[in-house]
């Protein structure tokens, strides 16, 4: 005798409970292997640990002996490594077949979405840049003792002449597409397709960010956690890396200028 199979019908009243939210269909395959992942977030936190260590070397015995030529240099290295963490992506990537453009996203058919991405780019660097500086006071980063040190470290970073500026500001660039493909358009995605949520993505994507960032402090980490994470967002909401490359680009950038009309005012000691 055949079983009936009888449709469950909903208690009235009761709502079912809402899931959690989920990753869409066509980003639940993984970007790249796992083992990828694993050895790019080994990567980028060794360089950070590295990079805290030299920082505190610097500050220690005085950032002043630093030769202008020195900051060139480093500048060309960081940027050599950006471009390798690149080729490093693009070898995972063709493992599962999947296109940096795919990363990416969004397109520019027209001068007005060119212009549509920029003024969104704007738009948020404006209120990022003030979210940030509403939570450095709230991190106490005004203090004496902290601005002290910011001083410090941008006695060691800031171009001191025309020609460093060039480079920083060609640093800048690279950065904003390099660590928005990186953090954003692979990590985000990967680690919440690993998770089954794109906001575990979001979080964890944000704090390899920060964590990424070791030669700025540990509060400054935060900080910057907290940026990666709104940038996570925005990446999200536009389904494009574009705008978000573009404000990271010009915040760095703008920085650079800052550092530079410091140092050349006097506002930071030059050697």
């Amino acid at each position: 005798m055949p079983i009936m199979e009888i449709e469950p019908q909903a208690t009235p009243g009761l709502e079912p409970a809402s899931a959690p939210p989920q990753i869409p269909a066509e980003e639940k395959q993984l970007l790249a292997p796992a083992w990828h992942t694993v050895l790019m977030v080994v990567l980028m936190l060794a360089n950070s640990a590295v990079t805290f260590m030299v920082s505190s070397r610097l500050t220690s015995r005085g950032a002043a002996s630093i030769t202008d030529r020195a900051r060139i240099i480093e500048y060309s290295a960081t940027i050599a490594l950006e471009l390798f963490l690149v080729a490093l992506l693009w070898v995972g990537l063709r493992l599962r077949q999947t296109r940096i453009r795919d990363l990416i996203g969004g397109r520019w058919d027209t001068p007005e979405d060119f212009l549509l991405d920029l003024a969104i780019a704007f738009g948020f660097w404006i209120v990022a840049y003030g979210t940030l500086i509403g939570l450095s006071f709230a991190l106490g980063l005004a203090k004496t003792s902290q601005i002290e040190e910011a001083k410090k470290l941008a006695q060691a970073l800031a171009p001191h002449s025309a020609g460093a500026l060039i480079i920083f500001i060609a640093l800048s660039i690279t950065a904003g597409f390099v660590e928005e493909l990186v953090f954003r358009g692979y990590l985000q995605r990967q680690i919440g397709a690993l998770a089954g949520n794109i906001y575990v993505g979001l979080i964890v994507s944000a704090i390899i960010f920060g964590a990424g960032h070791g030669y700025e402090g540990t509060r400054r980490m935060l900080l910057i956690f907290i940026y990666g994470a709104m940038f996570g967002l925005l990446a999200m909401w536009r389904k494009s890396l574009r705008p978000g490359m573009m404000a990271h680009a010009w915040h760095d950038a703008f920085q650079g200028i800052v550092l530079f009309v410091a140092a050349r005012s006097g506002v930071i000691p030059m050697r």
